[in-house]
């Protein structure tokens, strides 16, 4: 093998290696994006990077200016995590987060004042028992007459008692001061990032606004008007109808090219008229595409020439099971949404979305449900439990979920099995929302059937919803 042989072999071992570490880059980048979608996780994050940097800051003054007491820090990082950790909580407060700590710590100078003027000065690592009863009283009393209770406060009337060298005059405007600007932080932090995540990290959201309808099955008009409704939510939205012909179609023994026009003119007069009824009706932009081949291939392969970024299909099943076509488009590149319909209404106002867990598919579900509700519509995002145990942790689910969506809202959470409450209460909605199960194992999906699987015989449309890898 000579060197130039050798040299071109390892330039495309070199490239091929690129290649594949820009893919992993791109899966890993895609799987953290979904993770930090989770509210849970984004909390969790920011309390193990914000809170940090917080008291790094809060030291780095510490040492600079020795009036400043170590003693800061423990009250300081207790109320910072209750802030970052629970935003929309009981005291989620940044007027009561200060108000607290430093009411916290005059109640403990008062208490260290009225002990030495009755018992004289003890010493900085003497506390009088007076001392640390009074404080807590101090404290409990004033910041339930002012409605700012707060675990931290008690900390702060206590460790006013033992600031050591410093004068507890100092530790308390110290204890204002520091508490002020972990409050200012968390202000903007939570106006200017957290109650706007949505639009920062949530792709479901921002996003398909370019909706792909293969017309395929009978239910294809009613399936590209229903993706009309979702494209017109958004300034952006645009429909492009795809039909795919069979090389049956286009055929008959040898490759006819009068043939093929024909039946190309004749599926493009076809979309054009679905087309004209949607611009009339939604004055959505729709365009038309008439393909030939493999019908998965060929619809992957016009989503990517129209950059669409959402694939919106008849519902198809095959002896009982989801078609090869639709779980091609399940798991693929596009989020994809399978639906069955089962009536001539061209309205959803009442819309049930099923959640199973948090996450970037739950969000995506509610924003459907939104959009196609619109304003007079109503969305009801429910979860199932099995016990009444879970009760509390599936309401904090579903507060997460839908308090970065607009419109008329509702979270419920039932005791009872998924399909039996879909079953039971299908006829009050005239959509259900759920999802693929394209998250669990083959084996999860083989011992229990998805969701969608088992509601064939409910008189509601369904859509079901893939998030794209």
């Amino acid at each position: 093998m000579d060197i130039r042989s050798l040299a071109l072999r390892m330039v495309a071992r070199v490239s091929d290696l690129r290649s594949r570490i820009r893919r992993l880059e791109r899966r890993e980048a895609v799987a953290f994006s979904r993770w930090i979608e989770n509210t849970n996780n984004l909390l969790h994050l920011t309390v193990l990077l914000i809170i940090p940097l917080l008291i790094a800051v809060v030291t780095f003054v510490s040492n600079a200016v020795s009036t400043l007491s170590f003693l800061l820090f423990p009250p300081l990082a207790s109320g910072s995590y209750t802030l970052f950790s629970d935003p929309e909580g009981k005291y989620a407060s940044p007027l009561k987060f200060v108000l607290a700590l430093t009411v916290g710590a005059l109640c403990g100078l008062v208490a260290y004042g009225f002990t030495t003027w009755v018992y004289g000065p003890l010493g900085t690592a003497i506390v009088h028992p007076t001392s640390a009863a009074l404080a807590i009283f101090l404290a409990g009393a004033a910041t339930w007459a002012l409605d700012v209770e707060a675990p931290s406060a008690f900390s702060t009337a206590l460790l006013t008692l033992v600031t050591g060298n410093v004068n507890p005059e100092e530790y308390v405007v110290s204890i204002f001061f520091a508490s002020l600007v972990i409050a200012v932080v968390f202000s903007v932090w939570r106006d200017e990032f957290y109650e706007r995540r949505a639009e920062y990290l949530y792709g479901t959201v921002t996003g398909d606004d370019h909706v792909l309808v293969p017309m395929r099955g009978e239910t294809a008009d009613r399936t590209a008007f229903f993706a009309a409704k979702l494209a017109a939510a958004h300034q952006a939205g645009k429909v492009v109808l795809l039909d795919v012909l069979s090389t049956n179609e286009t055929e008959a023994g040898e490759p006819d090219a009068s043939a093929v026009t024909a039946a190309t003119d004749a599926a493009v007069e076809r979309l054009e008229q679905t087309a004209h009824h949607i611009q009339t009706r939604l004055g959505v932009p729709v365009e038309v595409v008439v393909a030939r081949g493999d019908p998965l291939s060929a619809t992957v392969e016009a989503a990517g020439n129209t950059n669409s970024d959402l694939v919106v299909t008849p519902y198809e099943e095959d002896r009982g099971l989801l078609s090869d076509y639709v779980r091609g488009l399940f798991g693929g590149a596009y989020d994809t949404v399978a639906f069955r319909s089962v009536g001539e209404s061209s309205q959803w106002r009442r819309i049930l979305v099923l959640i199973a867990r948090p996450g970037d598919t739950a969000h995506g579900m509610i924003d459907f449900g939104t959009r196609l509700a619109g304003k007079t519509g109503s969305v009801s995002v429910t979860t199932c439990i099995s016990a009444e145990v879970e009760r509390r942790r599936a309401e904090s689910k579903l507060a997460n979920l839908v308090e970065t969506a607009e419109g008329n809202i509702e979270t419920r959470v039932a005791r009872t099995e998924v399909t039996k409450f879909i079953t039971s209460n299908a006829e009050s909605y005239d959509l259900v929302v759920l999802g693929s199960s394209g998250e669990r194992s083959g084996a999860s999906r083989f011992i229990s059937p998805p969701t969608f699987e088992r509601i064939r015989e409910i008189d509601c449309d369904v859509a079901v919803f893939d998030r794209g890898n």
